[in-house]
């Protein structure tokens, strides 16, 4: 299913996000360059695969990926937060998860 009907328009937002999500990574004093932001997003396409996600979604989960890249982070939450993607049944539940990890009392 997809979400877009001109391709192009697809291709510039999938490039401005990346590029969003590269100046994202300067912010958070872990700069990313654009190849290590664009492999960043097509890991989050692949995890989100089954479910055919318009690019928005894939950005909200590439985010989520780059700030598991920070220092600190538990190998074990990546793997959670990888498998919960893999076994979404909808995209729904999708922004429910990554709305859950920014809410303070996730915490």
């Amino acid at each position: 299913m997809s979400h877009s009907l001109d391709p192009t328009e697809d291709a510039e937002l999938v490039q401005a996000v990346q590029e969003s999500l590269q100046q994202m990574s300067i912010e958070l004093e872990h700069p990313q360059d654009a190849e290590a932001i664009q492999q960043l997003y097509q890991k989050a396409q692949r995890l989100l695969s089954h479910l055919a996600p318009d690019p928005l979604t894939v950005a909200r989960v590439t985010g989520v990926l780059l700030v598991y890249q920070l220092p600190g982070t538990e190998p074990e939450e990546v793997k959670w937060f990888e498998g919960e993607l893999q076994n979404s049944s909808d995209l729904e539940s999708i922004e429910e998860l990554v709305d859950s990890i920014f809410r303070p009392d996730a915490l």
